[in-house]
């Protein structure tokens, strides 16, 4: 499985961006797909994740402005990120796992791909 994340950029606070996820290579018939983020000098946190079945989960910190979606025809997961936060500065990545079984723990995703840097500056 081949995951490209792309759409970062630099934006004001309380601006909005719209992350991409390519997917191309083995496909799965049940999936969870998922975005991450990680920022300097902290661990990788996981924010949000949409499965193939349609249900969608968001972490506490990005519930209410993040919203994840999905174009199956064209194998690409968005990320809508809106009232952007200079905490929401990260490199953005998005992965995927077999399976119905939703995990948080992004060390349980098997794929992931390049990330994407989304700057928001106040």
């Amino acid at each position: 499985v081949q995951l490209q994340a792309s759409g970062g950029g630099l934006v004001q606070a309380g601006g909005s961006l719209r992350l991409f996820c390519g997917a191309s290579g083995r496909t799965f018939s049940h999936y969870v797909m998922a975005w991450s983020r990680q920022a300097p000098g902290k661990e990788r946190e996981w924010v949000a994740g949409i499965s193939s079945g349609g249900t969608t989960y968001y972490a506490d910190s990005v519930k209410g402005r993040f919203t994840v979606s999905e174009d199956n025809a064209k194998n690409t997961v968005y990320l809508q990120m809106n009232s952007l936060t200079p905490e929401d500065t990260a490199v953005y990545y998005c992965g995927v796992r077999s399976g119905l079984l939703f995990r948080r723990n992004t060390n349980d995703y098997k794929y992931w791909g390049q990330g994407t840097q989304v700057t928001v500056s106040s």
